[in-house]
């Protein structure tokens, strides 16, 4: 009787060692998070990506972010610069001959806050502002924001905790550093010894789990590809200490699993950011209501198609328009989401005051729709689908991440809606970090992605739709103009946005730029999504912010309320 007896504990000891990644019931010592994608790489600069944001939040601050109010807020800096402050000041910009210009630039200054460290004890120190400044600038690094970089044209530095950011132009920005991205000096200088290969030799991918990588209330630790990122309590972080010990953020690619994963206590917590999508979270909320709470919160998060515009279909506008009319977008937002996510007209949010409300319309109507199809030649039919008379088909594909139930559904509902007018659409899916990692991110899309922005309050879309911002190999695929977009007039307005510090003046750009994007239709807008964040009872502090800066970048503020301490 004693052997079954031995061979049992045996067992549970080995079952105890084979789920490393399970929370004790009672200490809560360990937080476990469910996402349903996985970041190609967690170097701040290469690959923008939600889920790496998600992680970085906790590991990787930024001089700057937007807050929670959706104004700057300082995170590295001691105070943003002004020109009340005497932080931020005007010059005149000079020619090449000494000669005024006629314009101004704006040096903005900022102090490292004292107390700031890598994750192995090393100070953060203008050395490590100077080094990020020329990773970001060079063109060969394949940065997700080349502009960011670039459009800096000196760093002075004061001593090891103060430095100035020279532009030659006063951005109405100007106040923050935007999109720059910290590095570790000390560690990264050698895999940029090769710029165009840093991508695969920096340390963030051949070595994350180092800890000076880090300069959060957390570092990571572990990383199993595709799985999962553990991450440990900084012990050089000397802001408010986290209350867990350990985080663990674990990849479950079908939202259908997530659920399952939760209710069974595999994972703790469902990240809003990138987890149930709304219908399946007002179901869940039916269902299990009383052991959970669940946070609603709408954002700056853009639902939409992208155009491969090299595509000689996709080319020409009268068939961009006749597929948008073809859809409709009320209807799959009434059905699949209660009518809680409102249809999209363009890129810019309702609930950002640069919205402009009068937009070109494309109502759901199939007959303006084959309309639109017949004038662009495509007058033959065969088999329900269209040709054109030299026998060209009027067929394309969409692509999306694989796993994500609410897209894969949308595709279908599109997929059926375009048949009806004679469009054939096949569908073809990838996993989250091959989709954004190589086929976005290089343009290899043979027609159509769907995917989301989430950005900032008021962000300029330079890095989207600027004419220098579509990646090639030549650039070694920076910026995140994907679709292809070229046009002299959207440059120009992006420019003119970018330069105006008059909010109403600025306000009379923001419409003719988004009646232009409207007009030339360089993607397909769907609908501006709210997420659902699924928490338990006893975790507390967390808030989201509606924008790209995710509910992670306070992680410090979240606690388990059952913890006396």
């Amino acid at each position: 009787m004693r052997r079954p007896i031995r061979l049992f504990v045996l067992w549970l000891c080995l079952l105890a060692a084979s789920l490393p990644l399970t929370r004790p019931a009672d200490a809560r010592e360990q937080l476990v998070i469910g996402m349903t994608q996985f970041p190609t790489t967690l170097n701040p600069m290469i690959d923008a990506m939600l889920v790496k944001s998600y992680v970085l939040g906790m590991a990787q601050r930024q001089i700057a972010i937007f807050g929670h109010d959706w104004e700057p807020v300082c995170v590295w800096c001691t105070e943003l610069p002004t020109f009340e402050n005497k932080r931020a000041k005007r010059f005149p910009v000079l020619d090449s001959d000494g000669k005024p210009t006629g314009r101004e630039g704006v040096r903005t200054t900022y102090t490292i806050k004292p107390g700031a460290f890598w994750g192995d004890g090393t100070p953060i120190t203008t050395k490590d502002v100077l080094f990020s400044w020329e990773v970001g600038r060079h063109p060969e690094t394949g940065v997700s924001d080349l502009s960011a970089y670039q459009e800096i044209v000196d760093i002075e530095v004061e001593d090891a905790r103060t430095f100035t950011i020279v532009r030659n132009k006063i951005d109405y920005r100007y106040n923050t550093p935007g999109d720059f991205d910290l590095l570790p000096a000390h560690l990264e200088r050698d895999a940029f010894a090769v710029p165009r290969d840093y991508k695969n030799r920096t340390l963030y991918k051949t070595a994350p789990a180092t800890p000076g990588l880090y300069n959060g209330p957390y570092r990571v630790s572990e990383l199993s590809e595709g799985a999962y990122v553990v991450l440990v309590r900084n012990e050089h972080w000397e802001g408010k200490r986290p209350a867990f010990e350990r985080i663990v953020v674990k990849t479950i690619e079908k939202t259908s699993a997530l659920e399952a994963n939760l209710l069974s206590g595999a994972i703790d917590y469902i990240a809003g950011e990138a987890g149930l999508t709304l219908d399946q979270a007002l179901g869940f909320e039916k269902r299990h209501g009383d052991a959970y709470d669940v946070i609603y919160k709408p954002g700056l998060i853009y639902e939409h198609i992208e155009f491969n515009l090299d595509n000689p279909i996709l080319a020409e506008i009268r068939v961009r328009r006749a597929l948008l009319h073809a859809i409709d977008r009320q209807a799959i937002s009434d059905r699949l989401f209660a009518g809680n996510q409102p249809v999209a007209h363009g890129a810019v949010n309702p609930l950002d005051w640069a919205y402009h409300k009068d937009l070109p319309k494309y109502p759901f109507d199939p007959e303006r729709a084959k309309a639109l199809l017949e004038e662009a030649g495509w007058t033959v039919m065969k088999d329900g689908i269209r040709h054109k008379p030299d026998g060209t088909k009027l067929s394309l594909e969409i692509m999306t991440t694989s796993g994500n139930r609410i897209r894969e559904l949308v595709e279908q509902v599109l997929q059926n809606y375009w048949k009806q007018v004679g469009v054939e659409v096949t569908i073809r899916n990838e996993p989250a970090r091959v989709f954004f990692g190589e086929t976005v991110r290089k343009r290899k899309f043979p027609a159509m992605a769907m995917f989301a922005w989430l950005s900032a309050p008021e962000a300029l879309p330079k890095t989207t739709l600027y004419s220098s911002s579509i990646p090639t190999e030549a650039n070694n695929w920076s910026g995140q103009n994907a679709t292809g977009y070229r046009s002299a007039e959207m440059d120009r307005l992006i420019d003119a946005i970018e330069i105006e510090l008059d909010r109403e003046k600025r306000r009379a750009l923001w419409a003719q730029q988004q009646t232009l994007y409207a007009t030339d239709l360089p993607v397909l807008p769907l609908y501006f999504r709210s997420n659902a964040y699924i928490l338990p009872k006893w975790l507390k502090g967390l808030r989201p912010t509606g924008h790209k800066y995710s509910s992670t970048y306070w992680i410090e503020q979240w606690r388990d309320s059952s913890d006396a301490n």
